[in-house]
């Protein structure tokens, strides 16, 4: 019953998060809850083997549930469960679900020994273990696969010039992606960015987006997205000469030259 709630496994769930890298500042700081339920017997231990899976599987479709990892220890009458919730009142949602289930009403006499802490992500390089789990965020936040096709292709064809990601409690909750751009200068594409929907709007992504930035000065970071999000971070329509050319192809940094040809990194046109 281990994986993340986002329903992939993360071998490296069971290391210490890593820590470093630049802390986001939240409004509504993450709630996270790490500990143990201990079985005081056999019949304790079957009856959380019949309710555990269903409990396991409900908890990780709520809404605001990052993560949900469950698993036996070597001593099969204790489980380490890790939780990971997009704010307090998401736990407490999480809570007053729990208590009215099957799992809540039965098993009140299994004994829990947890710790509940509050947690903000972190910014840091990607883990090469955490290739799994980046695709599979990507492929939560955004229709259809082509963007974790796309980081999986330019990690391959090793053109991911910079993959960051946003991290907290083990759980991946942000990527970003830069890769190499043939142009008339240093340059280099920016796509694509990526945060968990449970906690998208909260700036996390801009948090990524600047980082990213603030890593690769003196290039010109070329972009297709959303004018009026992109403009603030300075990023400006540009005449270049692309297949994506047209009023969602911005630029920030070194102007390079008006209709100037640029070509993205062949993973692109791939998709």
């Amino acid at each position: 019953m281990s994986g993340c709630a986002c329903g992939h496994h993360h071998p490296h769930h069971h290391h210490a998060p890593a820590t470093g890298g630049a802390e986001i500042a939240l409004s509504r700081p993450l709630v996270a809850l790490s500990g143990r339920l201990i079985c005081a017997d056999m019949a304790q231990m079957m009856l959380a083997l019949d309710l555990l899976p269903d409990h396991v599987k409900l908890s990780r479709a709520e809404p605001g549930n990052l993560r949900f990892d469950l698993a036996q220890t070597e001593d099969p009458l204790v489980w380490r469960l890790d939780e990971l919730f997009a704010d307090a009142e998401a736990f407490a949602a999480h809570q007053s679900r729990t208590a009215a289930s099957d799992w809540g009403q039965r098993s009140r006499d299994i004994t829990r020994d947890f710790e509940r802490t509050e947690t903000l992500p972190r910014i840091r390089p990607e883990h090469p273990l955490e290739a799994a789990a980046i695709s599979e965020l990507l492929r939560q936040s955004f229709d259809g696969g082509d963007e974790a096709r796309l980081v999986e292709m330019l990690r391959d064809q090793d053109d991911l010039t910079l993959s960051l990601v946003a991290e907290a409690a083990g759980c991946i909750l942000g990527h970003v992606a830069l890769s190499p751009l043939q142009a008339e200068g240093p340059a280099l594409a920016l796509a694509p960015v990526a945060v968990h929907p449970a906690v998208q709007r909260r700036g996390i992504g801009d948090a990524l987006i600047r980082a990213a930035l603030a890593a690769v000065p003196g290039h010109t970071i070329v972009v297709m997205g959303d004018p009026a999000y992109y403009a603030r971070f300075g990023f400006q329509p540009v005449d270049l000469g692309s297949p994506y050319a047209g009023p969602y192809l911005m630029a920030l940094g070194p102007a390079l030259p008006k209709g100037s040809a640029i070509t993205h990194a062949k993973a692109f046109s791939a998709l």
